[in-house]
């Protein structure tokens, strides 16, 4: 599966549903399953205060409350230089009245959700992983891989 790093603390906000839009400088014409890699980068008390406050203007066009961690979380090693959620991106826009959009380009993602933390290096723009959510757990597994419980869930869905 194709992975794509971002660095902290958009990758939390990524992984846990509230931003639905990836800046980047380049247009897209994927559209599909990624895995957020959060970049080995660690992220400075700047960056996070400017974090938090793009959160702060999200919550008041929103109504919704984040409970944002504290800097000390995504300075942490185990919350960088890791998959941390999935995503689906379902376009690439130039522009957005939304509070991530900051151009020039902005992937948009539906579907998000967290994932345990795996361990990754990552490079620039899409990369191949080699790996995939798990279909029933907050796992990420080699592609190949299977178990009982995916069979359950699989079975379950034809029903």
């Amino acid at each position: 599966m194709k992975a794509i790093s971002v660095r902290q603390p958009w990758a939390w906000l990524i992984a846990n549903g509230y931003k639905d839009i990836e800046n980047r400088t380049w247009s897209t014409k994927y559209r599909g399953p990624v895995l957020i890699h959060a970049s080995a980068r660690r992220i400075t008390s700047a960056e996070y205060d400017a974090a938090f406050n793009v959160v702060i203007d999200y919550e008041q066009k929103t109504g919704r409350t984040v409970i944002f961690p504290p800097l000390s979380n995504f300075q942490a090693a185990s919350w960088r230089g890791a998959i941390v959620g999935v995503a689906t991106i379902t376009g690439c826009i130039a522009e957005s009245a939304s509070p991530w959009f900051s151009g020039p380009y902005g992937f948009t993602l539906e579907a998000a959700r967290p994932l345990s933390h795996r361990p990754m290096k990552g490079r620039l723009s899409f990369f191949e992983t080699n790996e995939r959510p798990h279909k029933k757990f907050a796992l990420v597994v080699p592609e190949s891989y299977q178990d009982a419980t995916e069979q359950e869930e699989v079975a379950n869905h034809e029903k």
